[in-house]
């Protein structure tokens, strides 16, 4: 274990400090799903959509942050997408999230006014959260890793989860939330501490479990992506997508956007 420590110290002394995010999928039985479906809706049959607004919340992954290409990251990419759609004839953005943001940030910014205002008046709303919230964990254990304190954090992040999904809820019953996984950041570094992908697993299990009960959301995993770096899919921080990174992200999204059934609530027969 010591030689382990210090292997995970010399990597994130490299990273740690331009690197708030960690984002990581799931593990092999929900990279498999495809099944996810808005199955709660009733979908009017008198209304073609002429715009969309949509919504980002969360962290650096939505924010874009490590894109030098200044194309806002997946989330701009996503919504550029979505007016090649039928029944889509524009797509207004706003992209609330923000670099470092922890899940306990979250539901507080959700109390803020003008925030709830926004995801009144969401069409779609996209969500990245959790990484930091593990990030926070990794640093305060750094020289004694053990599972128990990511577990106790785990338990309050489900709770976190609950207050995030129950409040958007409250403000608005509709519009399809969009959420993907966590990744595993040390394996960009080294192999040799894969122990930790049991503890990302079950991080992710909770992000999934939370989407199905909610019935509109939809969850999007990304973990192989992320899982090595031979496609130069990090910025320079090795931490955070480049450019290509965010373009494989975009991909991922929308397949899965289109596997959960959204394509098909803008065929020219949703209202709200």
């Amino acid at each position: 274990m010591r030689r382990r420590a210090w292997i995970i110290l010399l990597a994130f002394s490299l990273v740690l400090t331009g690197c708030d995010q960690v984002f990581k999928n799931n593990a092999e039985p929900f990279n498999e799903r495809r099944d996810i479906e808005f199955s709660n809706w009733e979908i009017p049959t008198n209304f073609v959509p002429k715009s969309l607004h949509v919504v980002g919340l969360g962290d650096s992954l939505t924010q874009g942050v490590g894109d030098e290409e200044k194309k806002g990251g997946y989330f701009e990419r996503v919504a550029s997408d979505l007016t090649e759609w039928e029944g889509i004839s524009f797509v207004e953005t706003e992209n609330l999230a923000k670099r470092g943001r922890r899940s306990d940030q979250l539901a507080e910014q959700l109390e803020d006014a003008d925030i709830q205002a926004s995801i009144e008046d969401a069409d779609i709303i996209f969500i990245t959260i959790g990484g930091n919230d593990i990030m926070k964990v990794l640093k305060a254990n750094l020289f004694k890793l053990k599972t128990k304190p990511f577990y106790k954090e785990l338990g309050k992040y489900e709770e976190r989860l609950d207050n995030i999904f129950g409040t958007i809820r409250a403000l608005n019953p509709d519009a399809p939330i969009v959420m993907s996984g966590l990744y595993n950041p040390i394996l960009l570094i080294t192999d040799e501490v894969k122990e930790f992908d049991d503890i990302i697993d079950d991080w992710n299990a909770a992000i999934e479990t939370r989407i199905e009960l909610d019935g509109n959301s939809c969850f999007v995993p990304v973990a192989d992506l992320f899982e090595e770096n031979t496609n130069i899919v990090y910025h320079t921080d090795f931490f955070h997508p480049n450019a290509q990174g965010y373009t494989m992200m975009e991909e991922r999204y929308v397949k899965y956007l289109e596997d959960c059934g959204l394509q098909e609530l803008f065929q020219g027969e949703m209202d709200r």
